[in-house]
Order: C-alpha cells, then structure tokens, then sequence
C-alpha cells in the first residue's frame, strides 16, 4: 500500500489562528407556533427589540394595531421587552391567525430562554395550543351546518 497524503480541513495554522475567537456565536432560541392554518416559525435572538416579521418590518406587515399588540403579549408577560430581536417565518391563514401563531412560538422560545417562564406562560394559555379549527362543508347542506334554505311548495 502506497501512502497517499490526505488533505484535512484547517491545516492552515494561519487561517485557524485567524478565525478562533473573533466571532461570538450569539445564541438563539426557536420556537414553532400554529393556529388554525398559520404555521410561524420564530427565532428569538439577544437584542434591542426589533421585530421582522417574512422579511418585513412588523409596522409594513401587519397594518392592525391589534396584531402587534398579541405578538408583544408574551414579552409583556414576562417582562423581555426589547431584550430580545424577533424573526420570524409565516406561512398560511390571515393576518389574525399569523399573528396567533407567532404569539405560540414566541411563548415557546422564550420557554428554551428560561424554563422557569412555564408556570406564568402556562397560566395564561400562551403554551395551549389553540386547536379551534374551521369545521368541514358537509354534502347536502350548504356549509357545515346550515342547510339550503327549505321550500315547501
């Protein structure tokens, strides 16, 4: 057998001398958050507080105050105001039901921040996942539930 030189990864001295211990690695925390169809997927990194919601500043995608103020509601309850920058990924259902979902998975997040945050976002429901669902067309009604309106003659 012919001893054939391998070819490592960081050889250079120069070049691993150069790269340890210049860049911090800055910690995050992820949470999934759903409602209804909506499906958010949250990271929640050490920051001033700033909130980008599918690449967009929260104010441009969510035009109601409404939504804004339930994506703060966890932070308000365990009292992380602008200790924390927001990014998250939307996908499906309305503006309410994203706003929801991102609630979820903030409340998640922040429970990987700080376990001993359980209790107080249990308390409130922040953790539950809201299971409300629209209910299926059935055939021979007009929706769910109501029927064709009835003609006697």
């Amino acid at each position: 057998m012919v001893g054939i030189p391998i070819k490592r990864n960081n050889q250079n001295p120069s070049r691993s001398e150069f790269h340890t211990g210049v860049a911090m690695a800055v910690k995050s925390y992820y949470g999934t958050g759903k409602r209804k169809t909506s499906i958010a997927r949250v990271w929640l990194k050490p920051g001033e507080g700033s909130a980008v919601i599918n690449k967009k500043p929260v104010d441009h995608y969510f035009g109601r105050e409404t939504a804004k103020m339930v994506i703060q509601q966890p932070f308000e309850l365990t009292g992380t105001q602008n200790q924390f920058d927001l990014l998250a990924n939307v996908t499906g259902g309305g503006m309410s039901g994203q706003a929801d979902a991102i609630k979820h998975g903030i409340a998640k997040a922040l429970l990987q921040y700080d376990g001993n945050l359980r209790d107080i976002l249990k308390k409130e429901g922040f953790l539950t996942r809201d299971s409300r669902v629209k209910e299926r067309k059935k055939y021979g009604k007009r929706g769910a539930r109501a029927s064709y309106q009835y003609s006697k003659r």
